[in-house]
């Protein structure tokens, strides 16, 4: 059996530092996100649909209608007609509207 080098099968060492420089933004971001999901789960945000199911109730109502009208609760239009409704930014909208199909209407797409 032909034995070979490890700088033969990973390539120099400036290519490895290299591919590794270009990973470590990756999984840095991964983590963060990770860390920041129980934090996400207990905010003021989900915490308003969770303790007051009409509202949750509501806000399903209001994609079905979106989704009557070939409106994805994703697509933009969703996310914006959301946010103006409950007085929040985009992203926190489609936080929310995440939140609320996963738990309250998942036959809303």
């Amino acid at each position: 059996m032909e034995s070979t080098s490890l700088a033969a099968v990973r390539g120099p060492p400036s290519a490895v530092v290299h591919r590794l420089s270009r990973s470590l933004p990756l999984a840095a971001a991964l983590l963060a996100s990770l860390a920041a999901a129980p934090a996400l789960a207990n905010s003021a945000l989900l915490n308003s649909v969770k303790q007051n199911p009409q509202k949750a109730k509501a806000l399903c109502e209001e994609l079905r209608s979106l989704n009557g009208q070939g409106i994805s609760y994703t697509a933009p239009q969703a996310v914006a007609r959301v946010a103006a409704s409950q007085g929040l930014s985009n992203t926190d909208a489609e936080i929310l509207s995440t939140y609320v199909v996963g738990l309250h209407c998942p036959d809303v797409r």
